[in-house]
């Protein structure tokens, strides 16, 4: 069968209102019956808990609350690179961006305007720039953070579908994560400026950020912004800036010149948060 065929049903069904049932049930505190359901979860995607900084399945009164679960100091070393992986996951795609396309799939490219939601001033600062494509599934840690030091800009909300994001389905879906609701996070380095957007997913509850607490829901079928520009909102390399309630993807952007990636990297390729992810380009 093909992805296209594959992601049929993904049309048909009411996306908005099970993404509502499923935040709703996750934030449910239903005692024995959520530490049920959270040890059914850790056994089916095979969880490590170890790595948690509560390990104990009974210590977590919803779901959302395990889902966000925070990490032992330490877990994970950040590396020496100009930037580094923001979350754990699997690489969806990397590289250059050729004039404004963004590689999605074979036979599958998308618009940095359409991607961060129209603002077309802010896609050509990224033109002939590099972007990177992070695919968390269910069983990764759900927090994003920092791929370098930064100064917070602008937060907007882009409201859209809500397909699942996983690879089938961006072979399947064009243009899937610029259709998808997302949050897009602008900030400013050293280099110049760089765009990390949240793009949310069929049953993804909501997406939050730590300067802002939760984006979505409400959910006003409206482009939202939030400007920062006369505050001082710094996040440093490696410092969480938000998360995910269940999976979802983060997109990348980054100005020309196009950066050195690393040369591990690659598509469907496994990453975890603070290993290196590129360095900028010699001048």
């Amino acid at each position: 069968m093909s992805d296209r065929l594959a992601v049929l049903p993904q049309y048909l069904i009411p996306k908005q209102a099970l993404t509502a049932f499923a935040g709703w049930v996750a934030g449910k505190e239903r005692g024995a019956v959520t530490t049920w359901i959270i040890r059914r979860f850790v056994d089916k995607y095979g969880v490590d808990m170890n790595e948690a900084l509560d390990s104990d399945i009974a210590n977590y009164p919803s779901f959302n609350a395990f889902f966000t679960r925070a990490l032992k100091p330490g877990a994970r070393p950040i590396a020496e690179a100009n930037l580094v992986a923001p979350v754990d996951g699997a690489i969806s795609q990397f590289g250059a961006i050729e004039g404004d396309q963004i590689f999605q799939a074979k036979g599958h490219r998308y618009s940095t305007t359409a991607l961060v939601g129209g603002d077309a001033a802010l896609a050509a600062r990224f033109a002939h720039g590099s972007f990177a494509t992070l695919y968390l599934s269910p069983r990764d840690y759900h927090r994003i953070h920092m791929p370098c030091d930064g100064r917070l800009l602008r937060m907007v909300y882009v409201p859209g579908a809500l397909f699942s994001v996983n690879p089938a389905t961006a072979r399947g879906v064009p243009g899937l994560f610029a259709r998808n609701e997302r949050v897009v996070c602008v900030f400013e380095s050293t280099r110049g400026p760089f765009v990390m957007v949240l793009v949310g997913a069929t049953i993804v509850g909501s997406m939050a950020t730590v300067w802002h607490g939760m984006v979505n829901p409400p959910r006003p079928g409206e482009i939202r912004e939030w400007r920062y520009d006369d505050q001082q909102i710094l996040l440093r390399q490696g410092e969480e800036m938000g998360r995910f309630l269940l999976g979802s993807t983060v997109v990348l952007l980054f100005p020309p010149p196009p950066l050195a990636f690393s040369p591990d990297w690659a598509p469907a390729r496994p990453v975890r948060l603070g290993e290196a992810m590129a360095n900028y380009a010699a001048p």
